[in-house]
């Protein structure tokens, strides 16, 4: 069903006609639906008014609705967003708006994605801390200035929505390739002085599916939400592996 959004007016009250895609992972269609037009109206509360009255079995996910979760990430006239915090009015197209799943992850049904290949590609980087001591022991302090210490703050803020995941061209064609949100999470962790996980880390994120796949496209770093640099932290990992390989730790 392929129909063309636009704005119309029907007596006192100005509309927008959005397309919707609905369906599973065995296919589906686009679905168009007549929204009313509010002020500061975000994407998340076209797709909230859809399910709320023309179409209450419209499946999609959200919790915070301040750009706090993550979970609301869909494809928004093609490119992935937070959609709690993209104004309609910013993202109108010839007055079209087209609402999909993101990409690069299996669709459960209408809008909401299964986000278990990004999870998995997570710990497959060795995105979990590995601790150097025990409970029983003080912490160490960190000095807050070092190189280290900044490069692991630049890329700590990630919430997991998987944006760079679906903007990334190199998992469209590698559905093995670990990945912007997995290789960010790991330069974090190769800069963190208390961790004891980066021998293996640093060969996880050299192998076939690892960071040297990135073909630095940035679109991660482009579309990411939170501002971080994707990108830069795989730039990072790349320099990284290959002083570990000149210095026979591989």
């Amino acid at each position: 069903m392929e129909a063309q959004a636009e704005h119309v007016t029907t007596g006192d009250e100005a509309s927008v006609h959005v397309r919707v895609w609905r369906g599973d992972s065995g296919g589906g269609q686009w679905h168009i639906y007549r929204v009313p037009v509010r002020r500061n109206q975000t994407v998340l509360d076209v797709v909230t008014w859809i399910q709320q009255n023309p179409a209450p079995d419209l499946a999609y996910r959200f919790a915070c609705r301040v750009g706090v979760c993550g979970s609301c990430a869909m494809t928004v006239n093609g490119e992935p967003r937070w959609t709690c915090r993209t104004h309609v009015n910013r993202v109108l197209r010839d007055g079209q708006l087209s609402i999909a799943p993101l990409r690069n992850l299996p669709v459960v049904r209408d809008l909401v994605c299964d986000m278990t290949p990004f999870f998995d590609r997570w710990s497959e980087a060795g995105g979990g801390f590995v601790p150097g001591i025990d409970r029983h022991r003080p912490l160490p302090a960190i000095a807050p200035d070092t190189l280290a210490r900044r490069a692991a703050d630049a890329a700590i803020e990630c919430i997991n929505c998987a944006v760079c995941y679906a903007a990334c061209d190199v998992v469209a064609w590698k559905r093995d390739f670990l990945g912007p949100a997995a290789l960010n999470r790991a330069w974090s962790l190769v800069n963190d002085e208390r961790d004891r996980g980066n021998r293996e880390r640093l060969r996880a994120v050299s192998g076939d599916a690892g960071c040297h796949n990135c073909h630095s496209q940035q679109n991660c770093t482009q579309y990411c939400p939170n501002l971080l640099d994707p990108a830069g932290s795989i730039a990072g990992l790349k320099r990284t592996v290959m002083r570990a390989v000149l210095k026979g730790e591989f």
